[in-house]
Formats: structure tokens, sequence, C-alpha cells
């Protein structure tokens, strides 16, 4: 484990975000807090996960300077659409749809909250699905219930084993965490 000079605080309960966490060697506590994630809708689409996981992190302002919060938040763009989290397996099929023989963008935005403020980071990647048939489609809705991922799937899941053709970027922003920043931004707080 790496061992920070200030306990950390990771707001988020992805369990995607937690093992890989857990596998860069960082200790650290969950702690959620209810976020709405809304976003001024003239904004960017690259800028919205940077400011969404800002304004979680925001939630937790009274930690500053006692110990290190860390938030997330990942969209999937296709052109210039925001995929967010599916509402029902109508809405995750749709999504899927929109992905299926296209490449789309997956952005995810980072902040961390230590004695400095607010430090918030984003990466994006791209992500190609090959043409999916409808019956692998409602194959994985079934299955895998992917009603808690932006764009309605997991990379490291079935769909994402046989439906992704190529990606350009890191895997671990495309599931969630781009482990890389996260590093730099914790690296100054390492004993």
């Amino acid at each position: 484990m790496l061992t920070l000079k200030s306990p950390l605080i990771l707001a988020s309960n992805s369990p995607r975000r937690q093992q890989l966490m857990k596998e860069a060697g960082f200790d650290f506590r969950v702690e959620v807090r209810p976020t709405d994630e809304l976003f001024p809708p003239t904004m960017h689409a690259a800028q919205v996960a940077e400011y969404l996981a800002q304004h979680k992190a925001e939630q937790f302002g009274e930690y500053q300077g006692e110990a290190l919060v860390l938030c997330a938040d990942t969209i999937v763009v296709v052109d210039t659409t925001i995929l967010n989290k599916p509402a029902d397996a109508a809405e995750a099929r749709s999504m899927l749809r929109q992905l299926s023989g296209h490449t789309h963008q997956v952005i995810t935005g980072i902040c961390l909250l230590g004695p400095k403020g607010y430090e918030p980071a984003s990466d994006i990647a791209h992500v190609t699905f090959r043409e999916l048939e409808d019956a692998e489609i409602d194959y994985y809705i079934e299955q895998y219930r992917p009603y808690d991922k932006a764009g309605a799937y997991g990379i490291q899941e079935w769909i994402g084993m046989v439906g992704i053709e190529r990606i350009e970027g890191s895997y671990y922003t495309i599931m969630g965490l781009p482990v890389h920043k996260v590093y730099q931004l914790l690296k100054p707080h390492v004993n």
C-alpha cells in the first residue's frame, strides 16, 4: 500500500473504481453524498465530466486540510450527444444501438480535494464498437443489467470483450477511473 500523509476518501459507490484504487495500492474509505448530476446545457461535452467530479468534491469541503477526497464522473459522448446511465432496458438498448458500429468518446473527470483546494483533471479515450446484433444487445442487458454505467456498458464485461474492436487511450479511463491521472494527483501526498 502507498502511504499517504492524510486519510483518503473515495467518494464513489462504484465497485470498479474501488477495485482500481485497491489495485493501484491506495488505502481509502468510501463515503458518498447525494449530489445532483446537472450541468449547464451550453457546457461543451468535453468539460462535463470534470465539472461533475468537482461538483461532487464540493460536497466535502469541510474535509479540506484533514483528508484527501477523490471524486470521479464518467460520460460517454457520441458525436455531441452525452449518454449517461440508462434508466431502464429500453434506454440501454437505445444507447447500445447508438454505439454499435461507431466510435465514441469516454471522458472521465476526477477531482481531488486536498490542502490546496480542488484539483480537477480529466482523460479522454476513444472506443470503437463493431456492428452489434440486436440479440447480442438483448443478451447483454438481460445478463449484466448495465444501469449503473455511462453509455449502458462496461468495457470489462461481455459486450466489451466481444464487441469492441479498438480503443485509443487508457483502458482504465473507460472503466471509470484514469488511474495514471489519479496517481499524479496523489503522488505529492505520498509519505
